[in-house]
C-alpha cells in the first residue's frame, strides 16, 4: 500500500514540476508557427490517438474474452450475451472515433 501512495506522489510531482516550464515561455511563443510548434502539434496528436487506439484495442479483447468466458460457462445465456458485448463494444469504439475526430481538428491547427 504504501508503495502505491509513493508512486502516487512522485509521478504527481514530475507531472506538476514538468508544468513549470510551460509558464515560463513568453505568451504567444507557441502560437507563432515555428516549426517546433507544428512538430509538437502532430506529435501530440499521434501520440494521443495511438494510446486512445491501443486502450480501446485492450479494452474490446477484454470485453470478447468476458463474453466467450460467459458463454462457455453457461451455454444457455447465449440469447442474453450478445447484446450487451456488442453495446460495451460500441461504448468502447467510440473512445477511438471522437479521438479521432480531435485529431482531425487539431492537426491542421499544428500546422498553421
Amino acid at each position: 500500500m504504501t508503495r502505491n501512495v509513493i508512486r502516487l506522489v512522485v509521478s504527481l510531482m514530475v507531472v506538476l514540476f514538468s508544468a513549470v516550464s510551460a509558464f515560463a515561455q513568453t505568451p504567444g511563443a507557441a502560437e507563432s508557427g515555428s516549426g517546433l510548434a507544428k512538430g509538437l502539434g502532430y506529435i501530440g496528436a499521434v501520440v494521443g490517438f495511438g494510446i486512445a487506439a491501443g486502450l480501446c484495442g485492450l479494452g474490446q479483447g477484454r470485453v470478447g474474452a468476458a463474453a466467450c468466458e460467459g458463454l462457455a460457462r453457461n451455454p444457455g445465456a447465449f440469447k442474453g450475451v450478445p447484446l450487451p458485448m456488442i453495446l460495451g463494444l460500441v461504448f468502447i469504439e467510440t473512445l477511438v472515433i471522437f479521438t479521432l475526430v480531435v485529431v482531425l481538428l487539431i492537426v491542421p491547427q499544428a500546422g498553421a
